[in-house]
Parts: C-alpha cells; structure tokens; sequence
C-alpha cells in the first residue's frame, strides 16, 4: 500500500472536508443574517427619509418639475407655478395621447398658466427617462435650479436620480401626499407593501448609479448628437 493513501488518510481528508462544508454552511448563514440585519436597516431609514407632512415651500427655483403618475402632483405644481415658485413649468412623462388643453382642464383656476409657462414631456417612460428629460428642458432654458414635485414616497428615488442627471442644478424637493397617505401608517399592509416596493427600487437605482457613476456620455448627449 502506497504511503498516504490508507483509510486513516482518507478518514482524515473527509473529516477535514466536513469541517471545510460546515465552516462554510455557517459563513453563508451568517452572511444571510447579516445582509437581512443590513436590509431592514437600510428599509427603516428609507421610511424615515419619506416625508409623512406636507410640505410648505418657501423657497424659489428657477424651474419647476413634476412626475406624472399621482392625482394630485400636477394641481401642487401649477399652484406653485401660479405663486412664483419657478418661472416655469415641465410636466414630464406625459401620456404620448394627453395634450395641454385636456391637463388644463385638471386646473381650471389656471388654464391661462398652460399657454404661457408649462412644457409637457411626453417621451419619458420612469423615473430614469424623467431625470434625464429634466435634464433636457432645463440646459435648454438655462434653468441652475429646480423645484421637484413628486409623491412622498417617490422622493428619494425621484431626488436621488434628477442629482445623479443633474449634479451641477440645485434641487428642492416638493413632496405630495394623498390624504390617503397622510392617515395610513406606514406598517399598514398596503403602504408597507409600496414602501417595500419603492425601498427595492431604490436599492437597485443606487446600485446602478454605482456601477456607472455620472461622467460618461448620458442618454441626453446620445439624443442631442444624433439630432
């Protein structure tokens, strides 16, 4: 019999694989533990950084942006349009369908507003595509700051993708609040389920913005190069 190769050396090699499978089954599940620990962390300071009042806006910007997709974001926005909070308008991701005149009829109080001061987006589709029309409109008018109106819960995603389009424009966030949102708590199943859905969301937004941090050329200079 050649030397090492006896069944106490086979005995000890399977031992030793053992030990390796269990050292590694407790790495892997407190790695889990720790990443869970780390997920529901991170989930309770993504719920603290959205808003649960409304906000009373006292500054000014020279623009004024909002998402399409909540009831009354667009109300909010021409009203602080109306109160010389911006010097214009975007509403972005509008549907392809939707036309000026038919928002309008939205805010009846300020139909004159839409002929003279508010733009609509219609080629953004998420939030990506509305960070990167804003991005658009204001280099096209000049715009260094922004009032940015979206829901509540929508704001640090919306806030941390406009920063990562537009590194160099100071943005104000507006949050909107349904009263549906201001009585609900937030553990409630169905904000808890929209929270948890948006806290993803976020996550991933950030991983990107990490993996291709802002330098390169954007989807905007692509657009503008090839017009």
């Amino acid at each position: 019999m050649s030397e090492g190769t006896g069944p106490a050396n086979d005995t000890t090699r399977k031992r030793g694989t053992g030990a390796f499978m269990r050292g590694l089954r407790r790495a892997t599940l407190l790695a889990a533990i720790v990443g869970g620990l780390g997920l529901i962390a991170g989930f309770l300071w993504f719920v603290s950084r959205v808003p649960r009042e409304g906000s009373t806006m006292s500054r000014t910007a020279e623009g004024i942006v909002v998402l399409t997709g909540g009831a009354s974001r667009i109300a909010d926005a021409i009203e602080l349009l109306a109160s010389g909070r911006g010097q214009r308008l975007l509403i972005t991701g509008v549907n392809p369908n939707t036309n000026s005149v038919e928002l309008a009829r939205l805010v009846p109080r300020y139909q004159p507003l839409f002929a003279c001061c508010v733009d609509l987006d219609h080629a953004a589709r998420n939030t990506i595509g509305n960070a990167i029309e804003a991005r658009r409109w204001s280099r096209d008018r000049g715009f260094r700051s922004l009032l940015v109106v979206t829901s509540a819960y929508h704001m640090p995603r919306t806030m941390a993708e406009f920063a990562h389009q537009l590194p160099d424009v100071v943005l104000i966030g507006f949050p909107v609040i349904s009263e549906k949102q201001r009585a609900a708590s937030w553990w409630t199943p169905a904000t808890a389920r929209l929270l948890v859905s948006e806290y993803l969301k976020f996550l991933l937004a950030k991983l990107r913005m990490g993996i291709a941090p802002y330098g390169g050329r954007s989807p905007v200079d692509a657009d503008e190069t090839r017009g």
